[in-house]
């Protein structure tokens, strides 16, 4: 029988031109499955043939853990200190084995044995298809559809398919089977546990317009031109922020193309969606200015702490700015990065008087002097007592209502001042309960302001919105709607 089996591996390797080791794996693995059978509950059991006489040996293993992590599947696991008693040098994530008596081949299901072996060679020959596609190097996957799977579609390139998911097509989009379709490669199954469709597509990323771009324009693989970042709303609208590294090379123009031949290119293929080609700069607040385009900007004021602009536009391109539905600041800000509030002239003038007002009562409290020198102060530039306190002495000296001794004395005040908030801040965060600061996620930094804000505890975080807790911390909407979902977890497990 052994011998027999040794000719059958032989015949299939070069029948389905796989390697030796992967049909004897495949054997092997046919083998274990049906000594699986024999026992009862999950174990694990291992198949060694010898590649030569084709004879075999059987064992039941189990994976050793950590003793404080537990036993989550006895039958093929084994606590360390169990599994030293048994073999004494024996490592964490290593296995224990005892031989057991092996099933002989004639009492496997013939069919049973073969569909698995057959598996076997489909995946390897699938995996070679792919090793053999992906080292082309292709970034765009250009096929043709051959069904639909659950709402997905499976596009085929030769051998070779690639899955569209429902959720990475454009909108509105529909493709019927035996349709073209070109779409950016985003991931590789390498394990190929999607069946029929190993490479994961998608027609909606922004990589996949920087794609199209590099394709329609020469210029960008010369290294002449580059896009430097791109955001989209898939089948509608999209920014491609581009900048040239040959001065004598139009950025904008070359995109756009001899009456729009290039960036038409792109818009077809993207379903119409419109494409705003901006100048990347290395100035934030001018790359911000092109990148809400088509709207005029009257003035722009960076808050590099906070990493957001305030952008004053009048009323005329207020709309144009916002777009419809906030769409054009939304893109704006995904291009550049920045957060953008976008106002007009005279909720500029309110903010900046409440800021100002804001930071007159600071000085006045906390340097305890007057109206008037704390104006002067704003005037000269200075937003906070830390300004005040560190900035180079020099600088203060020149200000002409200010003598020396009065520039001394306001710095040594401002100097006590934060010296006072920060013992009160560490005295507050002390009053933060353990459960909060142990909560997963938090930052160490925001517990300060969370506690200046009265949020004590794991419950208090819980109960504040979104809008509350992006005040306090500076986060995104994003980040802190996953901080409060986490401390809201322990009211439905009921754990403390």
């Amino acid at each position: 029988m052994n011998r027999e089996m040794l000719m059958l591996v032989e015949a299939i390797s070069r029948e389905k031109n796989v390697e030796r080791d992967v049909v004897f794996g495949a054997v092997e693995l046919a083998l274990a499955q049906a000594t699986k059978k024999l026992y009862e509950g999950d174990v694990d059991i291992r198949v060694a043939m010898d590649r030569d006489t084709g004879e075999y040996e059987t064992f039941r293993r189990w994976l050793v853990v950590p003793d404080e992590a537990g036993l989550q599947n006895p039958e093929a696991e084994e606590m360390l200190m169990d599994a030293r008693e048994r073999v004494a040098d024996v490592e964490e994530g290593e296995y224990i084995e005892e031989g057991v008596e092996s099933l002989p081949i004639g009492r496997i299901g013939a069919m049973a044995a073969k569909q698995v072996i057959l598996q076997k060679i489909r995946d390897a020959e699938r995996e070679m298809l792919l090793n053999d596609f992906m080292s082309r190097g292709d970034k765009i996957f250009v096929g043709t559809v051959k069904r639909m799977d659950k709402g997905d579609l499976i596009v085929e390139s030769g051998r070779v398919e690639g899955r569209l998911r429902r959720s990475e097509m454009i909108p509105k989009e529909n493709f019927r089977s035996g349709d073209r379709v070109r779409a950016m490669i985003m991931d590789v199954d390498v394990d190929l546990t999607l069946r029929g469709a190993p490479i994961i597509l998608s027609r909606s990323a922004p990589e996949f317009m920087v794609e199209l771009f590099r394709h329609e324009v020469p210029e960008i693989e010369q290294g002449m031109l580059e896009i430097k970042s791109c955001a989209r709303d898939a089948g509608s609208r999209a920014k491609i922020a581009v900048i040239s590294h040959d001065k004598r090379v139009d950025p904008i123009g070359t995109c756009v193309g001899v009456r729009g031949t290039r960036v038409n290119a792109v818009t077809t293929e993207l379903a119409g969606e419109r494409v705003d080609i901006v100048l990347w700069s290395e100035d934030p607040a001018q790359f911000v200015i092109g990148a809400l385009a088509p709207a005029n900007v009257s003035s722009i004021v960076v808050d590099e702490e906070r990493h957001a602009m305030d952008v004053v536009v009048d009323e005329e391109n207020l709309a144009i700015a916002i777009g419809r539905g906030g769409q054009n600041v939304r893109l704006a800000a995904e291009l550049t990065g920045w957060k953008i509030n976008i106002m007009d002239a005279a909720e500029s003038a309110q903010k900046q008087a409440d800021e100002t007002f804001s930071i007159r009562e600071l000085f006045m409290a906390k340097l305890d002097v007057d109206q008037e020198v704390a104006d002067i102060l704003i005037e000269e530039g200075f937003t906070s007592l830390e300004e005040v306190a560190y900035v180079p002495l020099q600088e203060m000296l020149e200000i002409e209502s200010f003598d020396e001794d009065t520039v001394n004395e306001l710095r040594t005040r401002a100097k006590d001042a934060l010296l006072t908030m920060e013992i009160a801040r560490e005295e507050s965060v002390e009053e933060v309960s353990q459960d909060l600061r142990d909560l997963e996620g938090l930052n160490a930094e925001f517990l300060p302001k969370l506690a200046e804000s009265g949020v004590h505890t794991r419950d208090d975080l819980a109960d504040l919105a979104v809008d509350e807790l992006t005040a306090i911390t500076g986060q995104s909407e994003e980040e802190a709607k996953t901080l409060i979902l986490k401390a809201r977890e322990h009211w439905f497990t009921g754990q403390e």
